[in-house]
């Protein structure tokens, strides 16, 4: 009986280490990895797998995120090195990275000279609260990496900023970002070829100083290039996208036909359209100005894909301030800050990838939109004014005058006003049965009545993507940050978002939809039930441990009782 028992046990033996060598030969041949996450946070994208497989090098992340934390920003720690993981996971050895503390020094001198390093590589610092022997006390923390490959070195912000939200809010949001960030990161420094996009210029568009900063950041991804039409029909040849940012005068014909060519044969817009011509410039030596119809000729092509941009503005109890003269110390001027309507703050309109987790944009002087039925073409609100909202119609007053009321609610009776909408389909020619049929079947011309799928965004603000500039040193300012009162708004990132999701052919930007549940604990709840907790905490452990020794013995003396 005894040698049965112990072949048995022999045969239970081996079989256990043949299955286990055995699935070790399969691992070997047969990679997968399950998630048994609830939201799948730990799946990667396709686009993200393929980025990762295809890294001929190391990448090496820096990130300044160690040190005495909140629970909040240790959880945004620690999920960056798990999706780091998860990277390895599919590149191997070629992702590496460490974790720093840029307060590591007790010399506080030391500290300064780290902070000033990070800030100068494009790492954006942020004021924390930390829990200390001494009580409460401001730190200041770098939540962002510098990742390098080969001779290039970027930086990458890992918190998402959001204006209005709290601070568990906007943990969430970094997180749900954090595979698009790191992602984007590496296709920015591994991208050998670039796609090119081309910036109309010709009928007063923005000035090369007044994009300086969206250029630049554009062409980390892509060539950018100034392109004047001039009536060239092969102007746009080898472009992949285009960009038309607040022209002041009109379209002929002629380069109309040849952005419409252009749409047709697959190319991707962005319009930036200002229909309402109004200037703050004016308004600083009169206080009363006019906003007057913006003639630019580009009704008819804008319709016929599928919008109208109305000649009105946009008026919304949310909106941005701006500096007014309260009076004069000295010869020193002393300004304070009041909304001002007319410069609309809008927040992402649904949950679509390119406006997902994104902070809120600034427009001046923006007009309504209204969509056209449009056979085959799919329209998609991008940016909406609040629910306190109204338009005016041109001509219109603008008086700083305004500033000294309360905005009536019952005036802004409007909501959601449409200021930035995505155009997806094959669109249909606006010359459409305007040529002549020699020029319509001429091999030359090349002609097409009805586009291959593409897409388009118009956006009712031409300064959306205009970067402030400083008169008097010519010091160029971040898109979206406000000189004066030193916010820093959306603008960047809805730009890029655009031209990442026209351009994107693999399906990256998707990963931006996904949601992922950062689970904190209830602070109101532990406050009340502190106690309560604590108890069961500590008193569960010993009162287990007691019953399982007296069932154990209860039992062992019945069997010995026998």
């Amino acid at each position: 009986m005894k040698s049965k028992n112990k072949i048995n046990s022999f045969v239970q033996l081996f079989t256990g280490i043949a299955i286990v060598v055995l699935l070790n030969i399969i691992g070997n041949y047969v990679f997968h990895r399950f998630d048994l996450t609830a939201e799948k946070r730990y799946t990667l994208s396709p686009a993200t797998k393929k980025l990762l497989k295809e890294l001929d090098d190391v990448v090496y992340f820096k990130i300044y995120l160690e040190g005495n934390f909140p629970s909040g920003f240790k959880k945004l720690r620690n999920e960056t090195k798990e999706m780091l993981d998860e990277f390895r996971a599919y590149a191997g050895d070629n992702i590496q990275y460490t974790f720093i503390n840029p307060s590591q020094y007790d010399d506080v001198r030391k500290n300064s000279e780290v902070y000033e390093q990070l800030y100068k590589a494009g790492i954006l610092p942020t004021s924390i609260q930390v829990k200390t022997e001494n009580g409460e006390q401001n730190q200041i923390i770098f939540p962002g990496a510098l990742v390098s490959y080969h001779d290039k070195t970027l930086p990458l912000q890992l918190l998402t900023t959001q204006i209005a939200t709290g601070e568990e809010e906007t943990l969430n949001a970094s997180i749900e970002n954090l595979e698009y960030e790191l992602a984007s990161t590496l296709l920015k420094l591994t991208t050998k070829t670039k796609d090119k996009i081309a910036i109309i210029t010709g009928q007063g568009e923005l000035s090369e100083k007044k994009m300086e900063d969206i250029t630049q950041a554009l062409s980390e991804y892509y060539t950018v290039e100034r392109v004047s039409l001039s009536g060239r029909l092969f102007a746009l040849r080898g472009y992949k996208a285009a960009i038309i940012a607040k022209p002041d005068s009109a379209f002929n014909e002629k380069d109309k036909f040849i952005i419409d060519q252009f749409v047709m044969k697959g190319g991707r817009m962005l319009w930036l359209i200002d229909p309402v011509f109004a200037s703050m410039d004016s308004l600083t030596s009169n206080n009363v100005t006019m906003g007057i119809a913006n003639e630019l000729n580009l009704e008819d092509i804008l319709f016929k894909y599928g919008v109208r941009i109305n000649t009105n503005l946009v008026l919304d109890v949310q909106s941005a301030p701006i500096p007014v003269i309260a009076g004069y110390q000295g010869n020193k001027p002393q300004y304070k800050f009041y909304p001002w309507v007319y410069f609309p703050i809008a927040f992402p309109y649904g949950n679509h990838p390119i406006v997902k987790n994104l902070n809120a944009v600034r427009f001046e002087f923006a007009s309504s939109i209204d969509t056209i039925k449009t056979h085959g073409i799919k329209k998609t609100v991008l940016l909406a004014g609040s629910q306190y909202s109204r338009t005016i119609n041109t001509p219109a007053r603008i008086d700083l005058g305004i500033l000294k009321k309360e905005p009536n609610p019952k005036e802004f009776n409007r909501s959601n006003i449409p200021l930035a909408i995505l155009l997806e389909g094959k669109f249909e020619s606006v010359f459409k049965n305007r040529l002549t049929p020699e020029l319509a079947q001429s091999d030359s011309f090349a002609f097409k009545t009805e586009g291959v799928p593409t897409a388009m965004i118009i956006v009712s603000d031409g300064d959306v993507i205009r970067n402030q500039v400083q008169g008097n040193t010519g010091k160029v300012y971040p898109l979206g940050y406000d000189r004066y009162t030193q916010q820093q708004f959306g603008n960047k990132n809805f730009i890029m978002n655009c031209m990442n999701y026209l351009l994107d052919d693999s399906g990256l930007i998707e990963v931006r939809t996904r949601d992922i549940q950062i689970r904190l604990l209830d602070k109101t709840l532990i406050k009340e039930n502190k106690l309560k907790w604590q108890l069961i905490n500590i008193l569960s452990p010993v009162f287990i441990i007691i019953l399982y020794g007296f069932i154990a013995g209860l039992l062992r003396k019945r069997k010995f009782a026998r």
